[in-house]
């Protein structure tokens, strides 16, 4: 039976992605924040990803019931909605902690566990390789690093033999919209330079969120590219027609396109 481990196992995308690789016979090693169910073949792992010495004791746990990994599903992450000149610096912080410095823990710590032809699959962002809205920056600029960071991984790796892939996801029906709205009102609340834009640009996330996918639907993305015998670099699923025909212009027109808004 292979072994896998997923972070952000009690998440909405991890969640999901843990119930399909239980039920395809794999034994999940769920890791998460909070501890999660206990059930046939699913391990919870507590560890805060952010923290080098819980996810070395992480790993010590897993490395007492196997001796190797299959594969590394990344799934931790968290969304943040804000102007990149009013954010407190602490959330600057955060968001970068578990955005990126999460990933690299959990890869550097659980190498050892890697054998020729594991994989790691990294969920990064829609928003990575494009140019981000207003107010997005924070979250797309974080995505874009990890992104970034899983392409020079896959250089490093694919000499051991090992494969690293990132899946690019639109909006997703998880908690996580919940949050993203939620974020979205305080930052118009709170804003003091942007309060007239706030109010349309909630407008066009709103839009731009309403065109989501369950996350059963990314488990079963998630699931095809772990059977790959030979995965691309990148996948993507649920891309938005509107970012992606804003992105289509010209910096100078996408620039005066957003002032127009």
């Amino acid at each position: 039976m292979k072994a896998v481990l997923v972070t952000g196992a009690n998440g909405g995308m991890g969640s999901a992605v843990t119930n399909l690789l239980q039920a395809q016979g794999f034994r999940v090693f769920a890791l998460d924040i909070t501890a999660g169910e206990a059930r046939e073949n699913v391990v919870p792992i507590v560890a805060d990803i952010t923290s080098e010495e819980s996810v070395q004791k992480a790993f010590w746990q897993v490395q007492t019931q196997t001796d190797s990994l299959y594969a590394i599903l990344h799934f931790a992450g968290v969304y943040m909605l804000d102007s990149l000149v009013e954010m407190e610096t602490e959330a600057f912080r955060r968001i970068w902690d578990i955005n990126l410095q999460g990933a690299y823990l959990i890869n550097k710590i659980f190498l050892p566990l890697l054998r020729t032809d594991s994989r790691i699959l990294i969920t990064t962002s829609e928003l990575a390789p494009l140019d981000p809205l207003p107010f997005t920056g924070i979250y797309a600029v974080t995505k874009a690093a990890l992104d970034k960071y899983a392409y020079s991984l896959r250089m490093e790796l694919q000499i051991l033999n090992i494969r690293v892939s990132v899946l690019r996801a639109g909006a997703v029906g998880t908690a996580m919209l919940g949050a993203s709205t939620a974020a979205l009102d305080r930052f118009c609340e709170n804003t003091k330079l942007y309060a007239c834009n706030a109010k349309r640009f909630r407008a066009i996330v709103n839009r731009v969120e309403a065109r989501h996918i369950p996350p059963e639907k990314l488990a079963k993305k998630a699931m095809k590219i772990l059977n790959k015998r030979c995965p691309s670099f990148h996948y993507s699923i649920n891309r938005n027609p509107l970012l992606l025909l804003l992105n289509c212009l010209p910096k100078r027109l996408q620039l005066w396109a957003i002032r127009l808004i």
